[in-house]
């Protein structure tokens, strides 16, 4: 850290590092070659129907390729070794990744939403039998790309976004399934773009949880699933420490949480000490990098007050 102030001990720990997946590279590869054939097909297919679920779904889903090729790049970054000018590495592409995909979820929502609203006020003939074939097809590629990203979804933010996005893609595509099967038995064709408000309202709702998560992180937020006062107070317990001050937790990537903090330790420290506390940190919260710096008194610490960042 670099504070300028009296202090008598400073430690940097990792604790523990298996809490992060692997890079899903297979994953990603077969979910952007899968999708990237369905999307073609949807839009050949859809203009040939002359179906606005079909084309909205397929512009849908090209953004999905996007995100996926966004979250396996930013994967890929993330891994490099830090460098002079990038002394934490590049782990926060991953963060960009993500609040990059959910602008791009939201920009398709209201794409869809305004062809949907113009053809309801203009309905037109869809080839309903055509649309069946396609959008079911659609629900076997994106449910088995969903799976691939299934294990991975509850410990990276961008894992999770890639897997609610095909399983909310097999979600729409059966959507459309019903779309195609109402009007071929009823003839309404305002299901169809009925359908495609469905399918933008879906997309939306899997997607403001990406776009809140990925915006907290992005601004240095607590990441989502760590409580700081339970943070707080397990330091404040820790055997000598009078009182904890500076205290901040953050996103380094979107699986990897930093850690710093003044521990004011009147009977000072040694390694044994803070080897635990790193690694207690590491099995409570999942903090795997965390900075600790000891202090005698609180009193030189110009960071001390809680109002000072």
């Amino acid at each position: 850290m670099a504070h300028h102030h009296d202090h008598h001990s400073h430690a940097h720990g990792h604790a523990g590092h298996g809490h992060a997946p692997d890079n899903f590279g297979f994953a990603f590869a077969v979910g952007i070659a899968l999708n990237t054939a369905f999307v073609a097909a949807e839009l050949v297919f859809g203009y040939a129907a002359n179906s606005l679920a079909l084309i909205s779904d397929a512009v849908h889903n090209s953004s999905d390729v996007i995100a996926l090729v966004l979250a396996w790049a930013a994967g890929w970054l993330a891994r490099r070794r830090p460098t002079e000018r990038h002394t934490y590495g590049y782990r926060r592409a991953s963060i960009l990744a993500a609040l990059a995909n959910a602008g791009l979820l939201l920009i398709a929502v209201g794409a869809i939403a305004v062809e949907a609203i113009d053809r309801i006020r203009q309905p037109a003939e869809v080839a309903g039998s055509t649309v069946v074939w396609v959008a079911a097809l659609g629900i076997a590629i994106n449910g088995a790309t969903a799976l691939l990203f299934m294990r991975g979804r509850d410990s990276d933010l961008n894992i999770r976004g890639a897997y609610l996005h095909m399983a909310a893609d097999a979600g729409v595509s059966a959507g459309v399934v019903v779309a195609a099967l109402a009007i071929m038995l009823t003839g309404w064709l305002w299901v169809d773009p009925a359908i495609s408000l469905v399918i933008a309202a879906v997309v939306l709702a899997s997607s403001w949880g990406l776009a809140r998560d990925s915006i907290n992180l992005a601004l240095d937020g607590v990441p989502r699933g760590i409580a700081l006062a339970e943070v707080m107070g397990y330091l404040k317990q820790l055997d000598g420490v009078t009182e904890v001050h500076d205290l901040h937790v953050w996103a380094m990537s979107t699986n990897e949480t930093a850690l710093t903090a003044h521990l004011v330790r009147p009977g000072g420290s040694d390694d044994a000490f803070l080897q635990d506390v790193c690694a207690e940190l590491s099995h409570r919260f999942n903090i795997d990098h965390a900075t600790l710096q000891i202090e005698a008194r609180s009193d030189a610490c110009k960071l001390a007050p809680a109002e000072v960042v």
